[in-house]
């Protein structure tokens, strides 16, 4: 008898440890974007800046929020499937959701990250120029949209795999 698994079986784990890293990136980009805010004095009193002041970052943090809510709901399909061996959903519909939806989500959290580097370059050298740098503030902002960036490749490495287990029609 060989033991050796098979290709179905890697695949799934596969795809298990990319949901599970998506995870941890989006739970830490969360943390960060959500804790931050950033003081400097100045002659008229400190000046107090949080994440939702800036829209983008705001931004950036309702598209963790949804990705993490789905890697979450896919997370604990992928369990189910490794753990059981079967799908939650049968027939072809539960592949193309798998698919798509992998699509959809990373290429929303990819511009949650854009977003967040985008504003944080742009901000931090207009508050630098009024000699309020927030160098801290804007660490963690980069930090997080850092995150975001691992979490969008670990779920389109996903999306990848998933994209080999849809159904081929001929």
């Amino acid at each position: 008898m060989d033991s050796t698994p098979s290709s179905s079986t890697i695949s799934k784990s596969v795809v298990l440890v990319l949901r599970v890293l998506t995870f941890v990136f989006l739970l830490i980009a969360l943390i960060l974007i959500a804790i931050d805010k950033g003081t400097e004095d100045t002659t008229n009193g400190p000046i107090e800046v949080k994440f939702n002041d800036i829209h983008a970052y705001r931004y950036m943090l309702s598209t963790i929020v949804i990705g993490f809510a789905y890697n979450l709901l896919q997370l604990g399909l992928s369990i189910f499937n490794v753990v059981s061996g079967n799908r939650v959903i049968s027939g072809d519909g539960a592949y193309f959701f798998d698919f798509f939806g992998d699509k959809i989500i990373s290429y929303l959290i990819l511009s949650g990250s854009a977003s967040g580097f985008g504003v944080s370059n742009d901000l931090h050298s207009f508050f630098k120029a009024q000699e309020l740098p927030f160098n801290s503030f804007f660490a963690k902002a980069n930090a997080s949209a850092t995150l975001l960036l691992i979490a969008f490749l670990f779920t389109s490495i996903a999306s990848i795999f998933t994209s080999l287990a849809l159904p081929k029609k001929t």
